[in-house]
């Protein structure tokens, strides 16, 4: 396969689902309640360090050619497997994104008649948008295969799990006793794990 057809796929399938997310924001709830923007930046400064790492060309990192060293062997395979996590986590966000609905936000937020969903991932996963944009993350670095992208990747799980902790005492205060009850049988990011 030519070469420059591996980042279009890639490239490709950031801009579909970046595109969905940007088309799907539009119709959500008024906000009621909203985190503050020094917490918002604790999580969203890593979140952007780690995309830029993760994201962006070799060009970006002249001083340090370590960071596009390959962490495992480059082939075809290990190319298309890392396709295939990306576009299966970008699914599983945007069938999570479609049960939360209007509930929806990017900021973390609680929303005029905000509901507790329990419906399609949320029935095993309590933050199945994190468990997706985490799988995809980890795909795109394994298809582009340099430290970079896996130490990208390591900034932003530490900054949607700092998010998700928000985001759950938020849920608490909203949702009290019936939010922890479906906390206490449904795993966080991952089934049987976390």
């Amino acid at each position: 396969m030519v070469r420059w057809i591996y980042p279009a796929i890639t490239s490709a399938l950031w801009v579909a689902w970046f595109t969905y997310w940007m088309v799907s924001s539009r119709n959500t709830k008024e906000i009621a309640r909203i985190e503050s923007a020094g917490s918002r930046a604790k999580h969203l400064v890593p979140l952007i360090v780690g995309c830029v790492l993760f994201a962006g060309p070799p060009q970006l990192f002249p001083s340090w050619p370590w960071l596009s060293m390959h962490v495992l062997p480059w082939n075809a395979y290990t190319y298309w497997t890392g396709v295939a996590l990306l576009a299966s986590g970008f699914a599983f966000s945007i069938w999570a994104r479609e049960h939360l609905g209007r509930n929806w936000s990017g900021i973390i937020t609680v929303k005029e008649g905000h509901e507790l969903i329990r419906t399609g991932p949320y029935r095993w996963i309590r933050h199945p948008i994190y468990t997706g944009l985490l799988v995809a993350f980890l795909g795109h670095a394994i298809a582009f295969n340099a430290l970079r992208c896996f130490l990208g990747v390591l900034l932003c799980a530490v900054s949607l799990l700092r998010k998700m902790r928000i985001e759950e005492r938020f849920m608490r205060e909203q949702f009290g006793d019936e939010y922890s009850r479906y906390a206490a049988k449904t795993a966080a990011l991952l089934p049987l794990v976390y």
